[in-house]
């Protein structure tokens, strides 16, 4: 088993249950959730709009391989609503964002998939629900 750890936000809709949805979509299609932090309300980071987000983090195990598990999560977005992904670092307003964080202790950078995701430590609404799981 390996331990992958996420992040979501939805600033779209009913942002609340948008997470909650994913998370259980997580729960059946990747592996078993062991840890979901609290949700936090945060601003919009990089773009600007009215919308404020909901952001949450978990940890799952998983025996699914990395590449897999980005393809089941950009899956649950898509079906949750999120019609097209953040390109060239423009951002918009989303039904729901699930973004990989880390997956055991490995380095990975590949077209698509780098982990840990390269801009984490930089996002508070990454890391305060990351922390409030992390192992201690």
């Amino acid at each position: 088993m390996h331990t992958l750890y996420l992040s979501l936000g939805s600033n779209l809709g009913d942002r609340q249950t948008l997470v909650r949805q994913a998370l259980r979509l997580l729960d059946e299609r990747l592996g078993h959730l062991t840890k979901v932090s609290s949700l936090i309300e945060t601003k919009p980071r990089g773009f600007t709009s009215s919308n404020m987000f909901i952001n949450a983090a978990c940890c799952l195990e998983t025996e699914l391989p990395p590449r897999e598990c980005l393809h089941v999560t950009q899956q649950i977005e898509r079906e949750l609503g999120r019609t097209s992904k953040s390109t060239d670092g423009t951002y918009h307003d989303r039904p729901i964002d699930i973004d990989l964080l880390m997956y055991d202790d490995i380095r990975i950078d590949e077209p698509g998939l780098v982990l840990p995701h390269p801009h984490m430590q930089e996002r508070d609404f990454v890391m305060v629900p990351l922390k409030e799981i992390l192992p201690r």
